[in-house]
């Protein structure tokens, strides 16, 4: 038997995309999956991964707020120390450490850094694997970016086909699903904005006069935005609203979910739930938020990603784009790559899929995948890093030694000069490491060519 270890101590939709990587180590043969991650998300593992064995641990502290300081730490120590016994008891074969926290360090603390893939603890020291350093220096570079969901699961040297990841998206008669926000308040529509997406989305269905149903999907603290949306709205619709913000565990969000037509969302982990169950999305992706990182993953989805030279920005910094809105009288108001999405042309472009029709600082993307991974490609709108963003596909496709991804066989593809200079580093021809094949790069060298297109911003 051989036992595997996934430590992944994120949030909600990290825990979905770590689906690609799960799934690619269960299909070992003779395999057995662990999973470590905070025990507030052990009963949604649960119902995504049935067959792994969790352990869950105390990596984010919510329940523990209200407790004094000591308190806290005592209550920490008393959850996770026997988890961290069994754990180090375990004989596994591989671990995959996907966070970079104290917490993550501590635990790859337990194995011997050979076993570790990802964040790894050596010589008292905190390391990463040449994947992760590569990452971290393609992270510069967002317009273009890998799925993180394909960057975990690129930690096995052989992933489940992307294909195979999720179902391909279909509606399953149960209306139209709003997620109210994310945990990134720059990245969500407003109630205003979002209730006339929402009631144009309705009356483009059969009924929609009549008012079809409409759900409500978020946290206890989305609820305020949840009835403001409702009083947006118009009154056939509003007749029809079911507000769950709140009123969910995770088996039911789950059932409610699988149930739906359509999901609007923004970047959320509800939206990569959605995917997980192959129901529709159609997702908003603006401010930080960029539809290649972290996309709804699968085919049939739909991206409405703001498009304007500022994007995708910092959220920790302010907003460099902020306009005024006029009818309000007020010299500054919201980010600029929020007004394409209450554009009247926007609902028409959906219900004509018209690339004309679209608004303008808007890219409209369907989701795809490829042998490497998630893929977009743009329906409406400009997409002017698409050839670049497919060099660089083929850059890593070739760096994992997965081949290229053109459809014709041929030799190996020709990648670009620039790029390598960029990525690679005198540690990566020097250094041993575990997570890749000998020689590769000393192999993978001799297909460069130069390119001298690539601007000096990505």
């Amino acid at each position: 038997m051989n036992a595997y270890l996934v430590i992944q101590l994120a949030r909600f939709g990290d825990l979905v995309q770590t689906k690609r990587l799960l799934l690619s180590l269960q299909a070992q043969p003779d395999s057995e999956v662990h999973l470590c991650l905070d025990e507030s998300l052990a009963p949604l593992a649960r119902l995504l991964y049935p067959w792994a064995r969790l352990h869950p641990v105390c990596a984010h502290g919510t329940a523990l707020a209200k407790l004094p300081p000591a308190e806290q730490a005592r209550a920490v120590l008393e959850k996770n120390v026997p988890v961290f016994r069994t754990l180090a008891a375990a004989s596994f074969t591989l671990v995959y450490n996907l966070n970079f926290s104290p917490l993550n360090y501590r635990l790859a603390s337990l194995f011997d850094p050979s076993q570790v893939r990802g964040h790894v603890w050596q010589d008292g020291q905190e390391a990463v694997g040449q994947w992760t350093r590569l990452a971290m220096r393609w992270s510069s570079m967002r317009r273009l970016g890998l799925n993180i969901a394909d960057f975990w699961a690129w930690h096995h040297p052989a992933p489940v086909p992307a294909a195979l990841v999720n179902p391909v998206a279909q509606g399953r008669g149960g209306g139209l699903g709003v997620v109210l926000a994310g945990r990134e308040s720059r990245r969500s529509l407003p109630p205003k904005v979002l209730a006339a997406l929402a009631g144009g989305l309705l009356d483009l269905r059969p009924g929609g006069q009549a008012g079809a149903a409409l759900t409500l999907l978020g946290s206890r603290s989305e609820a305020q935005a949840a009835r403001r949306l409702e009083r947006e709205l118009p009154p056939r619709h509003a007749r029809s609203v079911r507000n769950l913000c709140g009123a969910t565990d995770w088996a039911a969000l789950a059932e409610v979910v699988a149930g739906l037509d359509l999901v609007l969302t923004p970047d959320t982990g509800t939206m990569h739930l959605a995917a997980h169950l192959g129901v529709p999305v159609l997702a908003t992706f603006l401010s930080s938020a960029w539809c290649f990182e972290t996309g709804p993953y699968g085919q049939g989805h739909l991206v409405l990603q703001a498009n304007l030279d500022c994007a995708p920005c910092l959220e920790s910094q302010p907003c460099t784009s902020l306009v005024a809105e006029p009818a309000r009288g007020q010299t500054a108001g919201q980010p600029a790559c929020l007004r394409p999405f209450s554009a009247p042309g926007l609902v028409r472009y959906l219900s004509t899929r018209e690339a004309g029709h679209l608004p303008p600082g808007l890219t409209a993307f369907g989701s795809d995948t490829d042998r490497l991974g998630q893929t977009y490609a743009a329906l409406a709108g400009p997409d002017p890093q698409a050839a670049l963003r497919g060099h660089f596909r083929e850059f890593l496709s070739a760096h994992l030694g997965a081949g290229g991804l053109g459809a014709e066989p041929g030799p190996p593809a020709m990648v670009s000069h620039e790029l390598a200079e960029r990525l690679y580093t005198e540690r990566d021809w020097l250094v041993p490491d575990p997570e890749s094949s000998a020689g590769r790069l000393w192999q993978f060298a001799c297909v460069f060519e130069q390119n001298d297109d690539i601007p000096a911003g990505y």
